[in-house]
């Protein structure tokens, strides 16, 4: 690990992986107290980012299947897909379903998104399966996850911030 100290950084914290060393970057002008909690905090954090990135949810078809599966049963009586996969980043939707043939499609865009999303975003289309359109009925299904709100926030964000252009349909 290692401790870079910046004059002009004024409270920002921040860390990376550079190869094997983690780097940590701290204002000057903290004190030895507060750059040990804060290198400390920085380790857990980064190691957290990189756990949920290697979730085997994030790589496997089978693992987003059995996830499907849980989430259905908790939020939506237990409807379940024929298949779901992971596919090449879409251009104008993060994932699609085809109700008629049970399958659900998500976008590799979101495998580095938080779990709370890519569940809210498996619900969505889990309510697909019993309900087609954008209408009530579908979006009452929906919001029985209870971070669909919030979830939505954080994709319009994760959108404008990367110019997709992707937006909820309503």
């Amino acid at each position: 690990m290692e401790v870079r100290r910046s004059a002009r950084r004024r409270r920002m914290v921040s860390a990376y992986r550079e190869g094997d060393t983690v780097v940590v970057l701290l204002p000057a002008r903290m004190s030895k107290t507060e750059e040990k909690h804060w290198v400390a905090e920085m380790l857990s954090r980064l190691q957290r980012s990189e756990t949920r990135r290697r979730s085997p949810t994030r790589t496997s078809d089978a693992a987003l299947l059995a996830r499907c599966e849980e989430l259905a049963d908790r939020y939506l009586d237990g409807v379940q897909p024929s298949s779901v996969r992971w596919v090449p980043p879409m251009r104008t939707r993060w994932a699609s379903c085809t109700p008629a043939e049970g399958t659900i499609r998500i976008s590799e865009r979101l495998r580095d998104v938080p779990a709370w999303v890519l569940d809210y975003v498996l619900v969505h289309e889990l309510a697909h399966l019993r309900v087609p359109g954008h209408g009530k009925d579908f979006w009452d299904l929906v919001h029985r996850y209870p971070k669909s709100e919030r979830a939505i926030g954080y994709l319009e964000g994760l959108s404008a911030a990367a110019g997709l252009g992707i937006t909820e349909e309503d």
